[in-house]
This record gives C-alpha cells, structure tokens and sequence, in this order.
C-alpha cells in the first residue's frame, strides 16, 4: 500500500513540474527572464532532491527503531507466556 500511495504522489510531483514548466513557458515574460527562473527552479529542485534521501534515511531509521523496540517486547511477552506454561505443565504432571 505504501507503493501505491508513492506512485500516485510520485505521478502527481511530476504532472505538477510539468504543468508548471509549460505555464512558464508560455507566460508573458522576455526568454532572458524565463530561462533564469528556469535556472533557479532547477537549482532548488536539485537541492530539495539531494536532501529528500537524507530525511527519508531517518524516518526510516527511526520506523526500524521503533519496531525492534515493539518486537523486544511481544518476546519478552511470549517468552513469559511460555514460562507459565511450562511452569503450569510441570504442576499438573507431579500432581
């Protein structure tokens, strides 16, 4: 599910550059003026693109910290549970 809501905003970033490029493109302003603003879009698009990876490896870092802290705990949870068992076990069988 996490592909699929990737994909849909990965296609909607796109459209939107792409809506905007030719809105630029076709606006009122000298060819001077439209290349470098095209120039400065595509140093800051550059920039951002360089950065995303870097905030995703921590959200990611963090996502794996916090499961192996819940998976530490549903086995020190499952581990008890069948300690009482055998615990259990063991005083039916000598009774």
């Amino acid at each position: 599910m996490a592909d699929n809501v990737g994909s849909k905003v990965t296609y909607f970033l796109v459209g939107l550059g792409v809506g905007a490029l030719v809105g630029i493109l076709f606006a009122p302003k000298s060819g001077e003026d439209t290349r470098d603003y095209l120039a400065k879009k595509a140093d800051e698009g550059k920039d951002f693109a360089q950065r995303r990876p870097a905030s995703c490896g921590s959200a990611a870092d963090e996502l794996i910290e916090r499961s192996k802290e819940v998976a530490g705990r549903k086995k020190d949870s499952i581990s008890a549970a069948v300690e009482a068992g055998r615990e259990a076990y063991l005083r039916e069988s000598k009774s």
